[in-house]
């Protein structure tokens, strides 16, 4: 079971780090709505895969609450589901963001759609759209940080799990919580953003990842449990 946890966690690095650094980031150009709507144009093939990889991540992630409560259920079978269900929230709230990508996918779907829009129209749709992603993702991934916060707890708990993996994860949900509210609540966030991403990124991607190696590499005996 934590094999199958590690071997979920994989998948959804990969092709979120795919997704949204290799795609979004490579197609959108902050503050240029024109240059974002020509390069998913030309680039169209290279959005799907992005929009493929966003859904082969999600359906991972929401698989993945259930090796995660079997796992950590010895310690605490409420708090185990709790952490569950707050995984599962965030891969429907992230399900309901990618309908926005989908939506930007129809404005370069047919000559209907072309031709009924002038094309700072177009753009200005592509910008709200993609904006409209963002933002959602962003409500998921408060759930996903108290997701986090309990699973650092029940791991630091665990007595099987080494107690530094519970911290790490503890100090990513953190991250993810603040960066989340300093974009619903700073004016200014983008003066900061560089800040908040580090905030994120790094506690997220050695919390993560380290618990990640360790389930795959080590992982729980049976006589550990206790």
């Amino acid at each position: 079971m934590a094999r199958i946890a590690g071997l979920g966690y994989l998948i959804i690095f990969f092709t979120g780090f795919f997704a949204n650094f290799f795609v979004l980031e490579g197609l959108v150009v902050d503050g240029d709505a024109a240059a974002t709507f020509s390069n998913i144009g030309s680039n169209l093939m290279q959005f799907r895969w992005g929009i493929f990889s966003f859904l082969i991540m999600v359906i991972a992630d929401v698989l993945l609450a259930w090796p995660l409560y079997l796992l950590l259920r010895p310690v605490n079978k409420d708090l185990s589901l709790l952490s569950a269900w707050l995984r599962l929230v965030n891969g429907a709230i992230f399900g309901v963001a990618l309908v926005n990508l989908f939506g930007v996918l129809l404005l370069f779907g047919g000559e209907q759609y072309l031709a009924a829009f002038e094309p700072a129209e177009l753009q200005a749709r592509t910008r709200f759209l993609l904006d409209a992603f963002n933002y959602t993702w962003l409500i998921g991934l408060v759930f996903f940080g108290l997701h986090l916060s309990v699973l650092g707890y029940l791991v630091f708990r665990s007595g099987y799990i080494p107690k530094v993996l519970g911290l790490l994860l503890i100090l990513a949900s953190l991250g993810y919580l603040a960066d989340s509210f300093a974009h619903f609540l700073l004016p200014s966030y983008a003066d900061y953003q560089a800040v908040f991403e580090m905030i994120v990124v790094i506690p997220g991607v050695i919390g993560e990842f380290s618990f990640t190696v360790w389930l795959l590499v080590k992982g729980v005996k049976q006589k550990d449990i206790q």
